[in-house]
């Protein structure tokens, strides 16, 4: 192919030298004619005084006599009209005496330099000639590389681009003259064994999720068994130290249904098939699903304004209970709550007073999985699934939960729309 390619251009360069040759030769370097110069200077001096005369200076072209001022004198047509203008032309200056007396100057076109000039100008000519073989030359060379090179190259380009963004479902078309056949027939090898091994991997995925589903799922039966033992114990023990204990089971499997919930709600939602059933309630609903979700007791509300609102019931429960176990968790504080009205929205507030969260966490706070530096380092169990869950899941429901601080506690904003 390269020589294809290389042989035309290298004649076509070629060719342009050797007509660049024969047209310099035409060059002839001759020297001055000074009998010619004298047969100028005795004609013109014999006819001086009648220049304008048919048969006087005549047979002499190109010539312009000037005066002894050096002012033009003949012919009236000459392009020079003083002597300077024909001396910055490169014109040759014949003096012209009649003995003793100057009468004037001849001026008559150099031959040396007219041939230069027209040297000058095939050289020119030569050289236009040559690039504009160069050019056709190169033209060519182009169209057929990008038709043939170029645009191959790009679509496997684009193709390998395609590849590493993960659009693999459509095939790279193997071209005829496709320099890069066999290499296109590989990349779309490639992109099958890739397309097939991610369907296999998201197979393992989406098994793995709803293994973790199941698992979950399963788990809270025995932990509602535990919840329910330690309910029947507190009522049936009287020994206070045997009845913190069983508080603090109970606690502790209240944490890892949580936990547990959270886990089921995530693989719900990585499957596709975390749901949201909206319906519209009475806001007085709210302060009951604070106080199912507090067995401590520590939030502190203000008066609900009357209104109808759009939610699931079940889910604003799960969402009120990630809150306040992560204040739980974290803070270990009482908790204000706060309810107002704003445009399409009631807002609902909940503020602890504990350390609050860093500036730079607090857009980071909901992302799944995102633990606070303070919280790594601190021995409290989570799995930074609570406000990622309950971020999502207000969203569903057309709300939205917004995190924010000023150095006192965190302050956690549910925005509930209105029916």
């Amino acid at each position: 192919m390269k020589r294809n390619i290389i042989i035309p251009f290298l004649l076509i360069i070629t060719a342009g030298v050797i007509a660049f040759i024969c047209m310099i030769k035409g060059y002839d370097d001759r020297p001055a004619d000074s009998l010619m110069y004298n047969d100028i200077a005795q004609t013109v001096r014999e006819n001086f005084d009648r220049l304008d005369a048919p048969d006087s200076i005549a047979t002499v072209t190109d010539i312009c006599v000037f005066d002894a001022e050096g002012f033009l004198v003949y012919p009236q047509d000459c392009r020079f009209k003083s002597l300077s203008q024909a001396v910055n032309a490169g014109y040759i200056m014949i003096p012209v005496n009649d003995g003793s007396t100057f009468l004037g100057t001849a001026a008559i076109p150099d031959p040396d330099r007219l041939s230069y000039d027209m040297t000058v100008r095939k050289l020119i000519t030569a050289v236009i000639a040559l690039v504009s073989c160069l050019l056709a030359a190169v033209a060519v060379y182009a169209v057929y590389t990008d038709r043939n090179v170029i645009k191959p190259f790009a679509k496997m380009q684009d193709f390998a681009g395609m590849i590493a963004a993960g659009k693999l479902d459509e095939p790279l078309m193997i071209e005829k003259n496709n320099v890069f056949g066999i290499f296109t027939e590989s990349f779309d090898i490639m992109r099958e064994e890739l397309l097939a091994a991610r369907k296999r991997e998201n197979d393992l995925k989406i098994r793995e999720k709803e293994l973790v589903a199941q698992l979950s799922h399963d788990l809270k039966t025995p932990i509602a068994g535990i919840n329910t033992i330690c309910e029947v114990l507190s009522v049936k023990v009287s020994d206070e130290y045997t009845l913190g204990k069983v508080n603090d089971i109970q606690n502790k499997t209240h944490q890892m249904d949580m936990l547990v919930t959270d886990l089921f709600t995530a693989a719900l939602d990585d499957l596709g098939e975390m749901s949201v059933s909206c319906t519209d309630e009475n806001s007085a609903v709210l302060p009951g699903i604070v106080l199912a979700n507090d067995p401590r007791m520590l939030t502190r509300s203000d008066n609900v304004p009357e209104c109808l609102i759009s939610l699931d019931k079940k889910r604003m429960s799960q969402i009120v209970g990630n809150i306040i176990g992560n204040s739980y968790k974290y803070a270990d504080t009482p908790i204000d709550i706060r309810y107002s009205l704003s445009g399409d929205y009631l807002k609902m507030s909940f503020t602890d007073h504990g350390k609050g969260v860093p500036e730079d966490e607090l857009s980071l706070i909901t992302n799944k999985f995102y633990r606070g530096r303070d919280v790594r380092s601190s021995d409290a169990d989570g799995s930074g699934l609570g406000l990622y869950i309950s971020a999502e899941l207000i969203a569903r429901m057309k709300g939205e939960l917004i995190c924010s601080g000023n150095g006192d506690g965190l302050t956690v904003t549910l925005l509930i729309p209105l029916s």
